[in-house]
């Protein structure tokens, strides 16, 4: 059976828009400490790295799945028709896969870390859904790195914990003046942080 193909972002939005609205679960995955492999062995040696995590996962996920890597050593996969229990059982097998046949010169620390995200449960929109399981991957990294989460909607804590009466005057002007929700505003600021800091996670 032919292996499927590694995509880029626009084309793997794509296939997961072609998928309409039938339920599937979204993972997204990096390596985690790449860049001290970049660092010590070479570039070289990190596409090697990415090679073998395209050759595991293309070979290893369900038939009809969808892979891309979405930038950098992230990769992110659509599994159609797949609970995000099951995804969980099948990531944490590469994981162990991936660390049973890791090249002995490559750093210790070098794993594969997984969010994952399901709809309907979690999100139906590409967008809200690929969040969700980003921060799923960031409790990953959170709690210990190489290991797979599911994401876990968490209670908002009160904004007024943390800002300042005049910020949130402001935050609820221009929430008004853009016709959306404060809580999407927090959002799309804190993506922004953590994508200016991705190199730190």
């Amino acid at each position: 059976m032919a292996r499927p193909a590694i995509l880029s972002r626009a084309p793997f939005e794509e296939a997961f828009e072609k998928l309409g609205p039938a339920p599937l679960t979204l993972a997204v995955l990096d390596l985690d400490h790449f860049k001290l492999l970049n660092d010590s062995l070479g570039h070289t040696e990190g596409d090697r790295v990415l090679k073998v995590v395209e050759r595991l996962l293309s070979g290893s996920l369900p038939s009809g799945s969808v892979i891309g890597r979405i930038g950098g050593d992230e990769y992110a996969a659509i599994l159609p028709e797949t609970a995000a229990e099951t995804a969980l059982i099948l990531f944490d097998e590469v994981i162990k896969h991936f660390h049973i046949h890791r090249d002995p010169q490559w750093p210790r620390s070098l794993g594969l870390s997984v969010g994952l995200a399901a709809r309907p449960a979690h999100a139906s929109e590409y967008a809200e859904l690929y969040r969700a399981a980003d921060e799923a991957l960031l409790r990953a990294k959170r709690e210990g790195r190489s290991r797979v989460c599911i994401y876990v909607e968490s209670k908002m804590v009160l904004k007024s914990n943390y800002y300042p009466k005049s910020q949130l005057e402001r935050l609820a002007k221009l929430s008004g003046a853009l016709g959306r929700t404060e809580a999407s505003l927090l959002r799309e600021a804190l993506d922004d942080l953590i994508e200016r800091h991705r190199g730190e996670l």
